[in-house]
């Protein structure tokens, strides 16, 4: 019988082949679960729930066949590169355990979790309806951070600015006082867990206009803000470098502080989920995540953590 993934990542092509490349220290452990959910979001659930179960994915297999199976955590590419750094502390410290950290955005790692393809699903947004029977547990809490290129003079606005902004309802940066040119708008992918908090903290139902650019991750959303004067995005607060610059929301900046008293407005939760409570190898990494060695380096990575 034809392996159904490998008739799909034919029929898709290598597009998304550099989001997917291996990570250093990373195992390939549940790559093609994952590369499944997030190239084919228009297959629907069901088709993909038999897909799953024709490759045997009742959980992670590593690419070598080996009898010890590596944990896997699947989702939020917002959350994706503090689990990297996470996995890759406790793997040092604990040589027997492999984990594979990999994207694919909240609901396909949500949903990875629900079907017993991931033993974590990583989420930057609040569960919703049934997903709420899943067990979550809150690794940190993050900012939104609305940003531009370094060159815009723009240093604050307000949150009916940028909706209005988002919207579609101003085009021009002439109408916020700055030299007259095209807004590049640039948000995120439906499903994403940043797009989710985002429309919910900031929209206020109203829609996202379909001119945006639309980008399936936070550091794509970032590059491509680093480099045109003229963009304006959002993106995980812990990931603002000095290639881009975040603005002050109503006056107010998303720094450490800031978001740990919730002054900044745009605060979220970053979730590990699961079908269950953490048992065996998986607790012991989460008691980690969760224990004063964890917690510190998603602070020094630019979270707040919640302990």
């Amino acid at each position: 019988m034809p392996n159904p993934l490998q008739a799909l990542r034919e029929s898709q092509g290598s597009t998304h082949a550099e989001a997917w490349a291996p990570q250093p220290g990373v195992t390939a452990c549940g790559r093609g679960v994952l590369r499944l959910l997030h190239r084919c979001r228009w297959l629907g659930l069901a088709l993909i729930a038999a897909l799953l179960v024709l490759m045997g994915a009742g959980g992670c297999k590593s690419s070598s066949q080996s009898t010890s199976r590596p944990l896997c955590i699947a989702g939020s590419t917002s959350v994706q590169p503090f689990a990297e750094k996470l996995a890759e502390v406790y793997m040092h410290r604990h040589p027997g355990v492999r984990i594979d950290v990999q994207g694919g955005g909240s609901s396909a790692g949500i949903y990875a979790a629900t079907q017993g393809a991931a033993d974590l699903g990583a989420s930057s947004r609040e569960l919703l309806g049934k997903e709420k029977e899943l067990v979550e547990i809150a690794i940190a809490f993050d900012g939104i951070a609305v940003i531009v290129h370094p060159s815009n003079p723009l240093t604050t606005i307000t949150l009916a600015e940028i909706r209005r902004i988002f919207s579609g309802a101003v085009t021009n940066w002439s109408a916020l006082g700055l030299r007259p040119h095209a807004i590049h708008l640039i948000t995120r992918e439906e499903g994403s867990g940043t797009r989710e908090a985002f429309e919910h903290l900031v929209m206020n139902k109203q829609e996202i206009t379909p001119a945006a650019l639309v980008q399936d991750s936070n550091g794509s959303v970032r590059e491509i803000v680093a480099g045109d004067p003229n963009s304006i995005g959002y993106i995980s607060a812990g990931l603002v470098d000095d290639r881009v610059k975040a603005l002050a929301i109503d006056g107010v900046l998303p720094t450490r502080e800031n978001i740990k008293t919730h002054a900044y407005k745009l605060v979220r939760r970053f979730l590990f989920v699961g079908k269950a409570a953490p048992a065996g190898p998986c607790k012991e990494f989460v008691d980690f995540v969760l224990g004063p060695d964890g917690q510190k380096i998603l602070e020094t990575e630019g979270l707040v953590g919640v302990k």
